[in-house]
């Protein structure tokens, strides 16, 4: 499953990731997104939930880019990811590099807790 939620108080993109995510998932996910996006200011940062991820498919991939594609584009500030097991890094730190611009602070948690606190003290 993936779910997208937007938390507009705090300018916040939310993406959990749970379960086995299979490509159809990612598809709709990716169409879900822009409408996600209209309700954020450039400026608003991303937390990619990662915690009850246990697989994903390699087909997902293009999907995940074009969110990321759409979230550069719209102007995101900061990502914070949530990975407590590395081996559950799908390839997102290689794909950031590549969709994300230069200005976009990434930030790797290994627990939700974590994340919360880094967005939390983030001032933008």
């Amino acid at each position: 499953m993936v779910a997208f939620e937007t938390d507009q108080p705090q300018n916040l993109l939310v993406v959990r990731y749970v379960g086995s995510v299979r490509p159809d998932e990612t598809e709709r996910g990716a169409r879900e997104v822009p409408a996600a996006l209209s309700k954020l200011q450039s400026g608003f940062r991303l937390l990619a939930d990662l915690t009850d991820l246990q697989s994903m498919d390699v087909a997902c991939a293009p999907h995940i880019e074009q969110v990321m594609d759409l979230c550069n584009e719209k102007g995101v500030s900061m990502v914070v990811r949530v990975i407590p097991d590395p081996t559950r890094d799908i390839g997102m730190q290689i794909m950031s590099l590549f969709h994300y611009g230069g200005h976009v602070q990434i930030v790797t948690c290994e627990t939700l807790s974590e994340a919360q606190e880094i967005l939390r003290s983030d001032t933008r």
